[in-house]
């Protein structure tokens, strides 16, 4: 298969399978099959996916490891920032994640940046920052205005401080 246009479209296919699988909980298969797609053709979305599922399991360190491997493939994904960012949130590393959150925000190649800005979000209100909590929820729902979560956060925030 020295066609590359033959190997994006397996790895493709690969991926899309491992996901099917991801989805329906089927971790162990999910993980195979992110492998195999990964050494036909190493994609960013792979390797962050792949740290996904590893997430489901527990396993916070190979997730952050899997999408440093997909931000080497492809720097301008930006799921694999916003993923290291919550994975360091949920290891009580919160002021680490701040960096790879802003980075998620600025990604070229991004479409849900809502999901950084409510995690710093999240961060700041924590911190007691409320101004800086406020803007990131305020953000998220501008990015799109029927996230729930931003929109109760963004209320709730609001009707504490008044």
């Amino acid at each position: 298969m020295s066609c590359p246009e033959d190997r994006f479209h397996l790895a493709t296919e690969l991926w899309q399978q491992a996901y099917e699988h991801q989805k329906n909980g089927d971790f162990e298969e999910a993980i195979r099959l992110y492998k195999e797609s990964i050494e036909v053709l190493p994609t960013a979305e792979a390797h962050t996916f792949l740290g996904w599922t590893y997430s489901f399991q527990g396993k916070l360190e190979e997730a952050i490891e899997e999408c440093r491997k997909a931000i080497q493939v492809d720097a301008d994904f930006g799921n694999p920032y916003n993923d290291i960012g919550a994975y360091l949130i949920q290891l009580g590393k919160p002021d680490e994640a701040i960096p790879w959150l802003e980075q998620a925000t600025l990604a070229h190649r991004y479409e849900s940046h809502c999901f950084p800005h409510m995690n710093l979000g999240r961060i700041y209100e924590m911190k007691g920052q409320w101004k800086k909590a406020l803007s990131e929820f305020r953000q998220a729902v501008e990015c799109q205005p029927d996230y729930e979560e931003a929109i109760h956060a963004l209320g709730r925030l609001q009707a504490r401080l008044n």
